[in-house]
């Protein structure tokens, strides 16, 4: 979870927090850290949402343009290269 930090390195910077900022304050310190990590975390939830939204969106547009293009494509082609009338004598 903390990458390469063990509990021997937690413990160090537990009893560092604890002799800087006093027992009375360390509990409020440790609410308001939590507090500041969950809001990091849904705001960062939130932003990655919202770029799969505009990613799904422009590929979607992508996909209707593409889908547009194609038959104007081949109605273009044909109208270069119309077929042969039928001959009036094929049939017999």
């Amino acid at each position: 979870m903390f990458g390469s930090i063990g509990m021997p390195e937690m413990i160090v910077i537990g009893v560092i927090a604890l002799l800087i900022f006093g027992p009375r304050k360390l509990p409020e310190l440790g609410k308001s850290l939590g507090k500041s990590i969950a809001e990091f975390k849904r705001a960062s939830n939130e932003l990655k949402s919202t770029l799969e939204d505009e990613i799904r969106t422009e590929e979607l547009q992508s996909a209707r343009k593409s889908a547009e293009v194609a038959p104007a494509v081949e109605n273009a082609a044909v109208a270069a290269h119309p077929e042969p009338a039928p001959r009036a004598d094929a049939g017999a």
